[in-house]
């Protein structure tokens, strides 16, 4: 075979799949323990409307993340060859992120 494509060698991935997967999955329990403990914040001396409201979006932020967490395991374990990202996802992933941080920092301080 000859011409540009001959040139191209084969991509071996290795392992980076699974770690791949593994560390989406990471992310997902240290969510998890972030929604967990923004509920009991918000739960802990009685309930205010602005703490509840602070751990519903907590949540909703939660349940983007496992949501946008679970599409990229699919990916990663159903591709021979897993392509990159999408850019939109992954900036979605980085909302949920921020958007949780923010949320938690408003229980600390409130209560």
């Amino acid at each position: 075979m000859s011409g540009p494509a001959a040139r191209v060698p084969q991509r071996d991935p290795g392992l980076q799949p699974e770690r791949t997967r593994l560390a989406w999955r990471r992310t997902t329990l240290s969510g998890t323990v972030v929604a967990v403990l923004a509920g009991k914040t918000a739960l802990a001396g009685g309930a205010s409307a602005a703490g509840v409201l602070a751990c519903a979006l907590c949540c909703a932020c939660w349940l983007g993340l496992l949501r946008i967490a679970h599409r990229r395991i699919r990916e990663l374990a159903e591709a021979g060859m897993p392509g990159a990202v999408v850019p939109r996802y992954a900036g979605a992933a980085a909302l949920c992120t921020v958007a949780t941080a923010v949320c938690g920092a408003a229980l600390v301080l409130q209560g």
